[in-house]
C-alpha cells in the first residue's frame, strides 16, 4: 500500500489512509512485543517464587518493576492509538461534510 492509498478495511463503509493504518499496525506490533516480555517476566518472576531461594526472590524486584513499566507502555500506547484513531475518524467526517470524495462514510438512521 503506498503513502496516501484508502483501505475501507474498517465493515462500516469508512476509508482510512493507508499512513495511519501502518502507524495502527506499528503500534499493535509494539504492544504485542510488550505482551510477549511481560509472559516471559511471569514465568520467571514464578519460578523465582517457586523456587524460595533469597537471591531470586531479590531478583523479583526489578522483575517486578520491570513488568510494571512495560504494563505503563502498553497503556500509553493504547492511548496513543485510540488518540490516532479518534483524529482519523474525525478527520473522515470532516471529509463528508465539505464533500471531498473517497471519505465516505456509513452514518446510521
Amino acid at each position: 500500500m503506498m503513502e496516501g492509498d484508502r483501505f475501507s478495511g474498517l465493515g462500516n463503509g469508512t476509508q482510512v489512509d493507508g499512513k495511519v493504518l501502518q502507524t495502527f499496525q506499528k503500534s499493535f506490533l509494539q504492544v504485542e512485543n510488550i505482551l510477549d516480555q511481560n509472559r516471559q517476566l511471569i514465568n520467571e518472576i514464578n519460578q523465582n517464587h517457586e523456587s524460595k531461594i533469597p537471591d531470586n526472590l531479590s531478583r523479583n524486584v526489578g522483575l517486578i518493576r520491570e513488568l510494571n513499566n512495560n504494563i505503563r507502555r502498553v497503556v500509553d500506547l493504547y492511548a496513543d492509538l485510540s488518540l490516532s484513531f479518534t483524529r482519523s475518524m474525525e478527520a473522515s467526517s470532516e471529509g463528508d461534510s465539505e464533500g471531498k470524495p473517497g471519505h465516505k462514510r456509513n452514518r446510521p438512521g
